[in-house]
């Protein structure tokens, strides 16, 4: 016996060399790749999405658009802090007594796992800017653990916030017809990768789908 696996040796090692080639290709072949979809206007909920863009559906002519809004530390803040990065966005408002305290207590949690992200940042835009002025966003941050460089909450014009929240990330229901302006904020999380593409929405009242976004992060991050 010795003096054949002597004689073969080569011939093994290099049988077992290809089989283990060979099963590391069907393990491959087997295994899905990961993806994430470029969400366009025709792929949401149409509630969400203002009806000027409903019918949009080609990925390369939907993007985030520019935005000014001013934060906490009233601060003017742009997409130009968060060109080329990943983040988050969501739609809130600081007197909400019903799925906002809980999502601002999920959206916490991604704040921890991405706090020593360089590229990595969160952006949450009030749908009551009457109410929540700088000071009163500045309160509410403190209370919730906010991190200034990390996480900003925004206010501005009814109008502009608005036209974020249905024309580019497609999040927020209208509410009073009568009303021009009137938001009616959903649970989403919505991913924004660095090409300021939507490239995910995550119910953020729940903790399974809070950590699906924060492997999501991840996975992004590796591209």
């Amino acid at each position: 016996m010795l003096e054949i696996l002597k004689k073969y040796r080569v011939l093994f090692i290099t049988m077992g060399i290809l089989s283990a080639i060979i099963l590391y290709l069907f393990y491959n072949a087997l295994t899905p790749i990961k993806q994430l979809p470029i969400y366009t206007p025709a792929m949401v909920n149409p509630e969400m999405v203002d009806s000027t863009i409903q019918h949009i559906a080609n990925k390369k002519l939907h993007k985030i658009a520019d935005f000014a809004f001013v934060n906490q530390n009233n601060d003017t803040i742009t997409n130009a802090q968060y060109d080329g990065k990943i983040y988050v966005a969501d739609f809130f408002f600081t007197t909400c007594q019903t799925i906002c305290p809980i999502m601002t207590d999920n959206m916490t949690l991604v704040q921890e796992q991405i706090k020593d992200m360089d590229d990595v940042m969160i952006l949450s835009h009030t749908v009551t800017p009457e109410v929540d002025t700088p000071e009163v966003l500045k309160q509410y941050a403190l209370k919730k653990g906010v991190l200034d460089n990390k996480w900003n909450l925004v206010t501005g014009s009814s109008k502009d916030i608005y036209y974020m929240a249905r024309k580019s990330y497609l999040a927020v229901k209208t509410g009073d017809a009568t009303q021009l302006y009137d938001m009616v904020h959903t649970e989403n999380f919505v991913l924004v990768d660095q090409k300021r593409q939507i490239r995910g929405f995550y119910d953020g009242t729940k903790k399974e789908d809070v950590e699906k976004l924060i492997e999501d992060i991840k996975f992004l991050r590796r591209k």
